[in-house]
């Protein structure tokens, strides 16, 4: 289950969905598709996209929640999203 508001924030802003929305959104992946990674590159993407636009504050709260993320769902380290190749 996601746990903290930056991670559903991540979720929320990636997805362009209300906090609610995303917060249930990403504990159905979990759930039912029990696809950690997914979510993962959510916030890799997001963080990427916060970097180009050097909103380094806004990229620095999005590396806190994938590091909580990644602690919280270890095998996501190793794992890479379904359809997408390496950068």
């Amino acid at each position: 289950m996601i746990s903290t508001g930056e991670e559903v924030a991540a979720i929320a802003e990636h997805e362009h969905m209300p906090e609610v929305a995303a917060a249930a959104f990403a504990n159905y992946v979990l759930e039912q598709e029990h696809d950690p990674a997914r979510l993962k590159e959510m916030i890799v993407d997001d963080f990427r996209v916060a970097v180009r636009a050097r909103r380094f504050e806004h990229a620095q709260e999005l590396f806190m929640a994938l590091r909580h993320f990644l602690a919280e769902y270890p095998q996501a380290r190793s794992q890479r999203a379904p359809g997408r190749s390496g950068r």
